[in-house]
């Protein structure tokens, strides 16, 4: 630091220690800057960690990993080096349905995936080749792009480097439906439905709605990347990525909530915890829901800024939809006909990929109204993995394992209230006929409920953000703040899931926003 600057306590302040906040500290302090990452938890992780409980390690969300692992992260930041590997599974997810459709299974390989396909869906193999030939070049296209470091010129270069494959492609599902798109290749919803369960559903939106069609790249993705878990949990990854950021001398402080953004002749100029305490920095990456940015935190809207912080307060406020159940099962589970699927695949397990379980489009469609209405559907789109049947480290014990089950859709207010519903405990028993016999025996378990993301995470309402905008707005630099992270109030930058390119454990919004800092 320069002596004009040595009432700064760092240069940089990176406030949230989820992934992308930490990878963005990483990616910066590692250029040299002095970085000070905060976070209210007592752990860093955010919605990627592992936690203990109930004598057991739990995944905060779903332990897949899938994008992270297309991005160059873990090579730049060196994480092997700081502890992370990943163990894949042979099968990447079972395909399960409640109205006790055959099920079938998606692997990484294009040709064992279609192997296994023809055994069990024959009538769909034609359409799935043709779905392959349209959505490969797609997702090829929006995987360089989510590696580009965000800019028109660097976006077109990027098109132009592959003679616009798949481009106009990608533009015109962005502007569909995903129901509408995959619509093309499947006459068979059991097809479909899988992909609405892991995307749309994920995001809290129907996926008959406008503006969800690049979703249907969702499978095509997963044959070009494999699906990887942290071997000690989903939360290794932003273990090793603290580890790496500290190397590069950069410093964590949790239990630091921040309440306010100081702002001063329209620069960012630090943040006031809610202990009153004053820290400084000329820059400021807020790694959090923009929305709350906007509307809780900045102390003195500068005039260059006022029109965005009213678009932001004028925008309805989401609430949360997802749930999760963590448990210890005794012995191991046994999913019914789980011998003659596997068989399909050369007696392969199918206890460590994850499962989906999902209703027919209707079920989803009344799920959406009853989400509303503050109830929860007899029949709720589930994934359903036991981590430790891949990754012996999370084991409680030789005969335990570990149970993770999300459930979607949860509403953030449940009619009668989340303390003494009996909500929680029925999706267990809805996954109980999924079941061998007896063979499901919890232990015990907790609800992780949109209340409780509140509580213990920081959620407003229990919402994760997620970035939603269709791919010309990334590739245009409208809404500035999401998709270039800079903010009109000098000094003030964004990053998150909120960012592009969006949610999930992908990282690519924290690298972007470090970027964004190091070269404005």
């Amino acid at each position: 630091m320069t002596t004009a600057d040595r009432a700064n306590d760092a240069d940089v302040i990176v406030v949230g220690g989820g992934h992308n906040g930490l990878i963005c500290a990483a990616y910066l302090a590692r250029a040299g800057r002095d970085v000070l990452l905060l976070d209210a938890r007592s752990d860093v992780g955010g919605c990627a960690s592992t936690v203990s409980d109930l004598g057991a390690r739990f995944n905060i969300c779903n332990c897949d990993h899938t994008m992270v692992r297309a991005m160059p992260i873990a090579d730049e930041l060196d994480l092997a080096s700081f502890g992370l590997s990943y163990v894949e599974p042979a099968v990447t997810g079972v395909h399960r349905f409640h109205d006790g459709a055959d099920p079938w299974l998606f692997l990484h390989d294009t040709d064992a995936h279609l192997d296994a396909l023809r055994a069990t869906h024959p009538h769909a193999v034609d359409g799935y080749r043709r779905y392959l030939a349209d959505a490969i070049p797609v997702a090829e296209l929006a995987l360089d792009v989510a590696r580009t470091k965000p800019s028109m010129r660097a976006m077109t270069s990027t098109v132009l480097r592959r003679r616009a494959a798949g481009a106009l492609r990608l533009l015109r599902w962005a502007r569909a439906s995903q129901a509408d798109v995959l619509g093309q290749y499947f006459d068979d919803w059991h097809m479909i439905m899988p992909a609405v369960t892991s995307g749309p559903s994920v995001w809290g939106v129907s996926h008959t709605a406008p503006g969800t069609g690049t979703a249907a790249a969702l499978y095509a993705t997963r044959h070009l990347v494999k699906t990887g878990r942290p071997v000690g949990g989903s939360g290794a990854l932003p273990d090793a990525v603290r580890a790496s950021f500290e190397a590069a001398g950069g410093r964590t402080r949790l239990g630091a909530r921040v309440e306010r953004v100081l702002v001063a002749d329209g620069k960012a100029i630090g943040v006031v915890l809610d202990d009153s305490t004053t820290l400084r920095a000329p820059t400021i990456v807020a790694a959090v829901d923009p929305q709350r940015v906007f509307v809780d935190w900045i102390d003195g809207t500068p005039p260059a800024a006022k029109r965005l912080v009213e678009r932001w307060r004028s925008r309805p406020v989401s609430d949360g939809y997802e749930s999760k159940v963590d448990g210890v099962v005794r012995g191991t589970p046994r999913w019914r006909g789980a011998d003659d699927l596997s068989a399909v695949v050369g007696g392969a397990d199918l206890l460590g990929p994850t499962t989906l379980i999902s209703p027919s489009p209707d079920d989803v469609a009344e799920a959406h109204r009853m989400r509303e209405r503050g109830e929860v559907h007899p029949r709720p789109s589930l994934m359903v993995n036991l981590p430790s049947a891949l990754d012996e480290t999370m084991r409680p014990s030789a005969d335990e394992h570990v149970l993770s089950v999300e459930v979607l859709f949860t509403p953030y207010e449940l009619r009668g209230g989340w303390p003494d519903s009996g909500e929680p405990a029925r999706w267990l028993e809805v996954l109980d006929g999924f079941m061998e016999p007896g063979t499901l025996q919890v232990d015990r378990w907790r609800a992780m409920t949109p209340d409780r993301y509140e509580a213990e995470f920081s959620m407003h309402r229990g919402h994760t953000p997620a970035y939603g905008e269709a791919p010309l707005v990334a590739f245009l630099g409208r809404r500035r703040e999401l998709t270039r992270y800079a903010t009109p109030i000098d000094g003030l930058f964004l990053s998150g899931a909120g960012t592009f390119p969006g949610a999930g454990v992908f990282g690519a919004s924290g690298r972007n926003a470090a970027d964004a800092v190091l070269n404005p």
